[in-house]
């Protein structure tokens, strides 16, 4: 049985020049980045070159990137490094319902301290209202941090309007882009934003290493405490060859970015094509004019999240849902039930089906007949 990946929303494999680059750097270069000698010289400049490339590909300035272990790492930098640098401003914070937990841990965590934290609800597309923005916007507020992309439904929020909004404003603005980067443009002086994070397993790059855009005015305190690295906002010695891998991740992204959209595009009217061809009954969440490309959550009346998932993985499909399943217990996604509400039955049969590298047209097809196939048997 051949298997078929389509979650590459929650990782995706690492593209074949970014293992030879990443093996390449583990065989040859194992200075220390801050050594002043010739072996130190050498791995501060792969660090250096993936910098550059980092801060071209968001029109940013090379001194502005941190580089981190992640998306996660990033996120909390981020929010709980601004909000306790400039508490003296203000304790209010404004992000949405639906962002990754990444985002709203790091928010509660916050609220357990004494900041107040308001959660932007979403319409039932998985957008927010500015002008519900607008509302919660006040003169303490001191952190705006809403995501760029949802990872669950692909729904693309209306950051350049929030950032234009924020131009006459103190607050500082962070978007995790870990899901959108690389498939959408990305200018931040045209987005208007602060900081945006970026995981590097999320664009055919290796796991444990991401980075942090944070605009050289932007007032944070560091995460962690040690040597002078990352100019002083991230101590630890620079995991050199995650950060080449990443460095050529992001190039190799830049330069098939358009490329792959229209794919992906192609791939979710091909898949709805064909359960529509089979007579297979489905609605989608998310944003059918702001959605990412990569990403289609679907919703199968009659059926369930974990009879789906298990049939569908014993059909060779890996797939997933917005929902943690445990021993018999499912936990509806918090993004569906902020669109839809609790009662929804979307939070109990929804699907996420996303695409990428390795992926063909044949396997679209395939896939959407066994799916096909699963929803019939089930609803039957």
């Amino acid at each position: 049985m051949d298997r078929i990946y389509m979650d590459h929303a929650a990782t995706s494999p690492m593209d074949a020049d970014v293992i030879e680059e990443m093996t390449s750097v583990m065989k040859e270069t194992f200075g220390n980045p801050s050594s002043i000698h010739s072996f130190g010289r050498s791995a501060r400049h792969l660090v250096d070159g993936a910098r550059t490339k980092i801060a071209h590909s968001l029109k940013a300035d090379y001194n502005d990137i941190i580089f981190t272990s992640g998306g996660t790492e990033a996120d909390n930098l981020a929010i709980i490094g601004t909000a306790h640098a400039n508490k003296s401003k203000g304790k209010h914070i404004i992000t949405t319902q639906i962002e990754h937990h990444a985002v709203l841990h790091a928010c509660n965590h916050l609220e357990g301290q004494g900041f107040e934290v308001t959660y932007l609800p979403v319409d039932e597309t998985g957008r927010v209202s500015l002008h519900d923005f607008e509302d919660a916007l006040r003169p303490d507020t001191i952190l705006v941090t809403i995501m760029y992309g949802n990872n669950e439904v692909g729904t693309v929020q209306p950051i350049a309007e929030i950032g234009q909004v924020l131009k006459n404003h103190d607050a500082y603005f962070h978007t995790d882009a870990v899901q959108a980067f690389g498939l959408l443009d990305m200018d931040v002086s045209e987005l208007g934003v602060d900081m945006l994070s970026v995981s590097g397993h999320k664009i055919n790059g290796p796991k444990g290493v991401g980075f942090l855009y944070c605009h050289k005015n932007v007032n944070l305190q560091p995460g962690s405490f040690g040597g002078e690295q990352e100019r002083k906002r991230r101590a630890g010695t620079e995991n050199v060859p995650a950060i080449a891998g990443l460095g050529k991740a992001v190039e190799i992204a830049q330069d098939s970015c358009r490329e792959k959209h229209e794919i992906y595009d192609g791939f979710k009217s091909l898949f709805r094509k064909t359960l529509m061809e089979k007579n297979v009954g489905f609605d989608e969440n998310g944003s059918l004019e702001h959605g990412l490309p990569h990403v289609l959550n679907l919703s199968f009346p009659g059926t369930d999240v974990e009879s789906m998932l298990m049939n569908l993985d014993m059909s060779g499909i890996a797939v997933s849902s917005g929902s943690a399943c445990t021993a018999g217990s499912i936990e509806p996604s918090h993004v569906l039930v902020a669109m839809f509400g609790t009662d929804s039955d979307r939070t109990k049969n929804s699907i996420r089906f996303s695409f990428g590298l390795g992926n063909t047209e044949s396997q679209i097809v395939q896939a959407a007949n066994e799916v096909a196939k699963v929803v019939k048997r089930l609803v039957s």
